[in-house]
């Protein structure tokens, strides 16, 4: 019944040329018990049941899409947005519960609710109208993805206040970080078996193996996350973002599509199965008042957060616009409150009824985010544009850091990921290992063996934490410059030798049940083993290779959307193409193309199997099956693609072979005494010597687009610039001669 109401509206739908979403609720409110004139399915819990597996599907699907690599380009966006968002709706929500006569228990519980936007509601219409490709769906992809793990935490604070009545830091504080220590393992761990197993049984994979063993790893994860106190939907995304590392994403991608689709319309088709006509006829008042609430509060609080976090006016209105729904996380924090019967009962069906309506309403605010800004960046003054033009180009400039900042953020970063992985293989040695052994090894005897055990599979993690970075160009340069940075350079490096000390002792005492002392002593005896090890060492350094080579695997070209501008460079962002096998392009070269003439991007970098050819020359030739990374405006690339796609008659691929020199857009200041002040842009030769691209000037707030070869360096010119991180520093510095 729920496939052939959703067959027939979508159908509908289509013809009339409206999102299949909004048929897919029309097609639940049919199926569901609300009509009693058809067929319909009344059990709630079978309801329930069919869209929790949906959004496990929509998860994992957009998992694959949204690799890691992507998440932390957009990441400090996303986690500013989301702070903004998720702080501002709660209390806006909180309010209006109390205004709307809700006791303060179901008024916290409403502020929950309404700061989660859907994930998969926002996926499925960027699939529709075709949006995934613009700039700004990867900075709302990522501000979703943190507002799910938002979720999750929100959903403890919440559960603690209502249990105890008052919040509980410790708690809170365990819950965050428990949180964190799940994500940062398993991803780890993922990335280091799973691409590798992937590779090893390759010649056994047909369409058919591959799709059952990638839904039972999808499940799979959805167990452990589950198993550990998390949702469902996190595991299901973790297992997606883990498999879009490896070098079957492509094919993992085409062949769970159907499944991706099926029960996705499952989930849409169950979220109207719950619409209550006569519920919503009781409470048409808070229901508009919360729907009004929802669609103001988001786009203003969506629109500041973002704002604040660098990126340009245009940027942040067409990012909130498209979060103003309700998320399929309101339902499971409404769930939970019900639970423990702690808020009203009719703030249920009121919730439900409000995300219905947003989830109606939500293609259509994502189609009038452009008239809106229009009318904003026409109404705003002169001078409070050029304010909002300077703040956001500060943050992505390129700035050369202090050696001490450069060393201290990268260690900080690896010894972080390090003692997770090492405090989670514990946990998991005492949980399920340890008992084990002493189980069938009692005494002193099964105590050795553990310890053997435990230590064979921790000491290459010890290793790193004491030894890595301290041989990088930072820490040398800051022990030769001068003789008052070595005291600290060293204490850096006790320090990191006490933390494994300590984590050893704990070890060692728990398990031989001897006094702290002497775990010590022992402690730094094995300490001082592993840091002379050389076998440690390789093992070590074999795991790094591994993981590193299974994280490239499918690397993404980098897209840097700290990209900030309100002027046309602003616009600007990376999108990659893979050439088709009979496409008419093959064997011609890119001055024969003039790809930029035709339709203003340039191509900045082609991927032939595992060769990356970073800013190519006018006589690189394209071959069939090339992938090519170009950058232009939102309009320019759409145009151009829309052009290949008529070419090569298949959809461009979001995946890219091994790189390990991903290329990002920056921009640098020319200032007063550098060496390219009064250079051309030919007689620099950035193209030849320095391996990068200009795209335009900013000169007096005036910019230049695709600056001819003829056009001189000035000084407190903005340059905009496209290569490899490195060689931008080098050319920003005049260093290319």
């Amino acid at each position: 019944m729920i496939l052939i109401a959703a067959g027939i509206v979508t159908l509908i739908f289509k013809l009339l040329k409206q999102p299949v979403v909004l048929g897919y609720i029309v097609a639940g409110l049919i199926a569901g018990p609300a009509i009693p004139f058809v067929p319909t399915v009344s059990d709630p819990a079978n309801i329930r049941i069919w869209g929790d597996i949906g959004v496990i599907f929509l998860l994992f699907a957009m998992g694959l899409d949204f690799s890691f690599k992507k998440l932390m380009h957009v990441g400090g966006t996303a986690l500013v947005g989301a702070v903004t968002i998720v702080t501002g709706m709660m209390f806006l929500g909180y309010g209006a519960g109390l205004a709307l006569g809700f006791s303060n228990m179901s008024s916290l519980f409403l502020g929950g609710m309404l700061s989660m936007s859907s994930t998969a509601i926002v996926y499925k219409a960027f699939d529709d109208m075709g949006l995934r490709r613009q700039k700004f769906a990867g900075v709302v992809l990522g501000i979703l993805v943190v507002e799910d793990l938002f979720a999750v935490v929100l959903m403890v604070l919440l559960s603690t206040l209502a249990v105890s009545k008052e919040v509980e830091g410790g708690e809170m504080l365990a819950s965050i970080c428990k949180l964190g220590g799940f994500l940062i393992f398993w991803s780890l761990l993922g990335i280091y078996l799973i691409p590798t197993f992937l590779k090893r049984i390759r010649r056994l994979l047909n369409d058919e193996t591959l799709l059952i063993l990638v839904l039972g790893l999808c499940l799979g994860m959805v167990m452990i996350a589950a198993r550990a106190g998390f949702s469902a939907a996190l595991g299901a995304f973790v297992m997606g973002s883990l498999l879009a590392e490896t070098f079957e994403a492509e094919r993992i991608e085409k062949i769970i599509k159907p499944v991706k689709d099926l029960f996705s319309a499952i989930f849409f088709v169950s979220v109207g199965m719950m619409i209550q006509p006569e519920t919503i006829a009781q409470n048409v008042l808070p229901i508009l008042l919360l729907t009004i609430l929802v669609i103001v509060g988001q786009v203003l609080f969506g629109s500041l957060g973002i704002l604040i976090s660098g990126q340009p006016l245009k940027i942040a209105m067409q990012s909130s616009f498209c979060l103003t729904q309700v998320g399929e996380f309101a339902f499971i924090i409404a769930s939970l409150g019900m639970s423990l019967k702690v808020t009203d009962d009719k703030l249920y069906p009121i919730i439900v009824a409000v995300s219905v309506i947003t989830t109606f309403l939500t293609p259509y605010m994502i189609r009038l985010s452009e008239p809106a800004y229009r009318y904003a960046d026409q109404h705003l003054s002169a001078s409070f544009k050029m304010w909002l033009n300077r703040y956001t180009s500060g943050s992505n400039t390129v700035k050369h850091k202090s050696l001490w900042t450069k060393l201290l953020k990268s260690m900080l970063f690896s010894v972080l990921l390090l003692v997770v992985l090492c405090l989670f293989l514990i946990v998991l040695f005492f949980t399920y290992v340890a008992p084990w052994v002493a189980e069938h090894l009692p005494g002193v005897k099964g105590s050795l063996v553990n310890l053997a055990i435990i230590l064979s599979v921790i000491a290459p993690f010890l290793w790193a934490i004491i030894m890595k970075k301290n041989r990088t160009p930072e820490f040398r340069k800051l022990w030769n410059d001068s003789k008052y940075n070595r005291g600290p350079l060293v204490s850096l490096v006790l320090a990191k030798i006490l933390l494994c000390v300590a984590i050893l002792m704990f070890v060692i005492a728990r398990l031989l049940n001897i006094a702290y002392g002497a775990g010590l002593g022992i402690s730094l005896l094995i300490v001082t083993a592993m840091i002379l090890s050389k076998r440690i060492r390789k093992r070590y350094l074999s795991i790094e290779h591994r993981f590193l080579e299974n994280f490239g695997g499918q690397s993404q070209a980098a897209i840097n959307d700290e990209m900030i501008r309100e002027m046309p460079f602003g616009n600007l962002h990376l999108a990659d193409f893979t050439l088709a096998p009979d496409t008419p392009l093959a064997g011609k070269t890119l001055a024969q193309i003039e790809f930029r003439q035709r339709f203003g991007i340039n191509i900045v970098s082609i991927i032939r199997g595992n060769r990356r050819i970073n800013i190519p020359g006018r006589d690189e030739m394209l071959f069939p099956q090339d992938k090519i990374v170009v950058v232009g405006s939102d309009d320019d690339l759409e145009r151009f693609l829309d052009k290949m796609d008529r070419m090569n008659q298949q959809t461009p691929q979001a995946q890219t072979q091994p790189s390990d020199h991903e290329v990002s857009i920056e921009q640098f200041s020319i200032d007063p005494g550098s060496p390219l002040v009064g250079r051309s842009i030919g007689e620099a030769r950035i193209r030849d010597r320095g391996a990068c691209l200009i795209l335009g000037i900013e000169r007096a707030g005036q910019p230049l687009m695709n600056p001819s070869a003829d056009v001189v360096f000035e000084e407190n010119d903005i340059v905009w610039i496209v290569g490899e991180r490195k060689q931008i520093l080098h050319v920003s510095e005049g260093h290319i001669d």
